[in-house]
């Protein structure tokens, strides 16, 4: 197994784990990218851990298979609650930003000093408010594109932060130098607000300003 096999979503996520710490997998499901870690050499020791059994035994599985036994760890359980200890780093990737947060929040200590890599489905903007309320700093955000769906991937370390609500739904760093990748992710949640507020005003619900609010957030970003 070597990179060319991972996602360009892992590969970034891999990227984005500093090098030579002990990284937490945190719902690892198949273990591809706690595998390439180790295979690398990048990471000396990974935590597997996920909620279901079953996907742990996946994991489990592929790390047998590639002889990297005597540099993993696996534990079943909620979030970073199933970890022993607290890691270096942790990816927390491929889940809505509703779990993220959640996972966030409910970590009590275990996650208060590791280097965070995270990569929300959807809802970006509640992974970003949970970290900034949970003593979080943002220090890098990329949109990578992978089969036809674009995903926003947020590096994060301990440090205090004072995000806008600009800041929250569009990105901190995203948005001061925005890439070509950003700007069609921009377009898309452009559209999906307008599809919203066209839904909003039909059935009369209070969110109308709000929307309208994210849509000049994204069209400044589509339109510059």
């Amino acid at each position: 197994m070597n990179s060319k096999k991972l996602s360009q979503r892992l590969r970034l996520c891999a990227d984005f784990v500093t090098e030579g710490c002990r990284v937490a997998d945190i719902g690892t499901d198949h273990g591809r990218l706690g595998a390439q870690l180790l295979l690398t050499g990048k990471c000396g020791k990974v935590w597997f851990s996920d909620i279901s059994a079953p996907s742990l035994e996946k994991a489990r599985g592929l790390i047998a298979r590639r002889g990297l036994q005597e540099r993993a760890e696996f534990f079943v359980g909620d979030g970073a609650r199933a970890l022993p200890g607290a890691p270096d780093a942790a990816v927390i990737a491929g889940m809505g930003g509703e779990t993220i947060a959640a996972i966030l929040r409910g970590a009590g200590g275990r996650l208060a000093d590791s280097v965070l890599v995270l990569e929300p489905n959807v809802g970006a903007e509640l992974v970003r408010r949970a970290l900034m309320e949970t003593g979080r700093r943002i220090t890098d955000e990329r949109v990578v594109r992978a089969a036809r769906r674009r995903y926003v991937l947020i590096r994060a370390e301990k440090g205090e932060a004072a995000y806008t609500e600009r800041d929250l739904i569009v990105g901190p760093v995203l948005r001061k130098e925005p890439s070509e990748a950003f700007r069609e992710y921009a377009a898309f949640r452009l559209r999906v607000a307008q599809k919203a507020l066209a839904g909003a005003e039909k059935s009369g619900h209070s969110e109308k300003d709000a929307l309208l609010t994210e849509m000049e957030y994204w069209r400044e970003i589509v339109e510059c």
